[in-house]
């Protein structure tokens, strides 16, 4: 009940951030259905890469640019296959998601910020209350890039469209140019 109280009392002050993080805000109802179906920590199976992706091309491209981060090809091929998979679900660029996840943690699954942020895309744990259910585990691989995928599309929309501030709300940092610059660089260099 506590929970709850301090979930509704924290949504009702705008403006409100955890220490430099990302809002704790609702997410739209229909972005917010999206994080309640189940999810596992299995990675996107090739069925559900095939059913969107026109070829294989861009697995094996990207394959080749992740080597040095994830060396084990079965694991890379896992990890890859399920950020593309989760990044169009939310119609994002998997190319723009690799790059926050190489900024956010370097490609690392149990990555945990000094702020309490986990997995590969830094996802805060409040989101967890605020979006999911309390048996979702953000180190899983699926359910990290879930979550994140969901949190950057919601606040895309937020700012119409505008990368570089959806970037700063999404790393905390709204208004300050370092953290979307360093991703929009990733993805100019690495993943384009």
């Amino acid at each position: 009940m506590h929970r709850l109280t301090f979930a509704i009392l924290l949504l009702l002050i705008p403006g409100l951030t955890y220490a430099n993080n990302p809002s704790y805000e609702q997410l739209a109802a229909s972005t917010q259905t999206i994080i309640l179906h189940e999810t596992s920590d299995q990675a996107a199976s090739y069925i559900e890469y095939a059913a969107i992706a026109d070829n294989v091309t861009w697995l094996i491209s990207m394959s080749h640019r992740l080597e040095r981060y994830i060396p084990d090809l079965i694991e890379r091929e896992d990890f890859l296959r399920t950020v593309y998979y989760e990044a169009t679900r939310a119609g994002l660029d998997p190319q723009l998601v690799l790059s926050v996840i190489q900024v956010e943690s370097g490609f690392k699954k149990y990555a945990v910020s000094h702020a309490g942020a986990r997995g590969y895309m830094q996802i805060m744990p409040f989101w967890v209350d605020v979006i999911g259910h309390q048996d979702h585990n953000l180190f899983h691989l699926r359910m990290n890039l879930r979550y994140g995928c969901t949190i950057l599309r919601h606040y895309l929309d937020k700012e119409n469209g505008d990368y570089f501030r959806a970037l700063g709300r999404y790393n905390g940092s709204l208004g300050e140019a370092f953290y979307p610059q360093l991703v929009f660089n990733k993805w100019r260099t690495t993943w384009r």
